[in-house]
């Protein structure tokens, strides 16, 4: 019976990609390729943004976290962390959205190197380039799982790198072929795809559970939302930490980092990127709760088991591939299995592309490229990043313990070493008028260094911070990872600050996109 289940998954690999080869179409310009000459409906972009940012870690990692929260940490408390990204998306689409679409911008870097100089507008590419890499690493590896689990289920035990490896090409034909309208296209359809599978696992998990179940998950917690009694400090999602530093965190991911930035220029204007971009950080919200709610049924469903030592799992992240493999009747599993791949195939590679194009190559050769070149190199760097893609995801999955984090919380841990440096560049130039190119990336780099030391080497011991290297430990805990992204915004605009006081006397540095954007 599990044929059909393979059947379906073989056909949604082969379809999706045809189907958004299909969607764009012959690419007759770079900016074609790279922002679909602005044509696409607001509403498609915003079930792009959500695809894009949550995918296949939303659907296997956020269960997990409901799953295994304790009574004092609470099941929902995850969604403090999305109250705030309403809150960060709000204050991007008025404050950075109207400079990206008014300057007729291909990335979001370009305005750096508008507003500073070229040096600046690279120096956060190049980071750009490098913190994505790692992170959908992580994100391709979540999407073997699995498929890992279901191949086993017919005796195949086929490693992680070979699955990536055809994850990798299936993603690349699209993204090559289509640009950024297939990309957004194809995510717009995988993520309804996917949330459809979750309804399944609902209307199925609904039928199993006995009666009582939700009152139980009520008594030990499972639906509490906010924390209000851990330490603001290394609490796993406490309150303040959560809220001020998602909003934050949804300010740097969704107004400094391309691979947001770019569906959003594909929009015809600012009010549709306002209207997509604001509306994501609701439907975000509601498909958080959404998969948190999965989660709690599976703790009911086995109990609150632990999936490593009961169920026999390599990690808990695999604890949802394990029960859609396991549990779910044929042709309902291969479905469900087809929408987790669906977010695997949210590619970033056009991203990557455009600002290695645009912002990186096109400085270093110094000469104009015509709009050929422009494209031709544009689909050469989507290859290039498809292999280095899937290189960092083996390596990830080579390198996963029992004992890690959730695979979501590691890749916002990823992110949390440059975000703040990159958002908090985009505000110093914003706030200090006078703050040169050489300031803004001393800036950026002393931030990157201070968030490094802090995230390895501060721990606490109660409320009393201590310099330690070494692991996290029940006596001392590192400081939770939703106070990195702020820290490295005040770091930045203090450093920043103070060195442009250097330039009181000289004449304000007015950003010619400041005029274009209040007009």
């Amino acid at each position: 019976m599990r044929g059909l289940d393979l059947a379906i998954i073989a056909l949604f690999l082969v379809g999706m990609p045809l189907l958004g080869m299909w969607i764009g179409g012959r690419q007759k310009s770079s900016t074609d390729y790279f922002v679909s000459e602005k044509r696409i409906s607001w509403w498609v972009v915003c079930l792009s943004v959500v695809s894009a940012e949550t995918s296949t870690l939303t659907v296997l990692s956020v269960p997990v976290i409901a799953y295994m929260a304790t009574p004092a940490q609470g099941g929902m408390t995850y969604l403090t962390l999305a109250l705030g990204y309403i809150v960060g998306r709000i204050i991007v689409s008025f404050v950075l959205l109207p400079r990206y679409i008014a300057g007729d911008l291909v990335t979001a870097y370009a305005f750096l190197g508008k507003r500073y100089g070229n040096g600046m507008r690279a120096t956060a590419s190049v980071t750009f380039l490098f913190t994505r890499l790692l992170a959908d690493g992580i994100r391709l590896f979540a999407t073997a799982i699995p498929i890992k689990l279901v191949l086993a289920q017919y005796g195949i035990n086929a490693g992680y790198w070979a699955i990536i490896l055809v994850l990798g090409i299936a993603m690349v034909f699209y993204s090559f072929f289509g640009g950024v309208r297939a990309v957004v296209w194809v995510d717009a359809i995988q993520m309804l795809w996917y949330v459809l599978g979750g309804a399944v696992v609902i209307w199925w998990l609904s039928g199993q559970l006995s009666d009582g179940w939700f009152s139980k998950a009520v008594d030990v917690n499972k639906f509490q939302i906010f924390d209000f009694t851990s330490s603001p400090l290394t609490g796993a999602y406490p309150f303040i930490a959560a809220f001020f530093g998602g909003a934050l965190l949804s300010m740097a991911s969704h107004g400094a980092d391309q691979l947001i930035v770019q569906r959003l220029m594909s929009t015809k204007d600012v009010k549709s990127a306002q209207k997509a971009l604001i509306a994501s950080g609701f439907v975000v919200f509601l498909q958080f709760a959404f998969f948190l709610f999965i989660g709690v049924m599976l703790w009911a469903f086995y109990n609150g088991v632990d999936p490593v030592k009961d169920l026999k799992l390599g990690n808990k992240d695999e604890l949802f591939g394990y029960f859609i493999v396991n549990s779910l009747p044929s042709g309902l599993s291969g479905f469900v299995i087809a929408g987790i791949l669906a977010a695997a195939l949210s590619s970033s590679l056009g991203a990557l592309a455009s600002s290695t194009v645009t912002d990186v190559y096109e400085r270093i050769r110094r000469t104009p490229m015509t709009d050929d070149e422009r494209l031709r190199h544009g689909r050469i760097w989507t290859l290039v990043w498809a292999g280095l893609l899937i290189v960092c995801a083996g390596l990830f999955a080579s390198s996963n313990k029992t004992t890690a984090d959730p695979i979501v919380v590691q890749a916002l841990g990823i992110a949390g070493y440059t975000y703040g440096a990159l958002l908090g560049a985009f505000l110093l130039g914003l706030i200090f008028k006078r703050v040169t190119q050489v300031d803004a990336i001393i800036a950026f780099v002393s931030t990157v260094l201070v968030v490094g030391f802090v995230i390895l080497g501060v721990k606490f011991a109660g409320s009393t911070p201590t310099i330690n290297f070494g692991k996290a430990t029940a006596d001392l805990k590192s400081l939770t990872g939703w106070w990195n992204t702020p820290l490295g915004v005040a770091v930045t605009l203090l450093v920043g600050g103070l060195l442009s006081l250097r330039h009181s006397r000289g004449v304000p540095v007015r950003d010619e996109l400041d005029v274009k954007a209040e007009s």
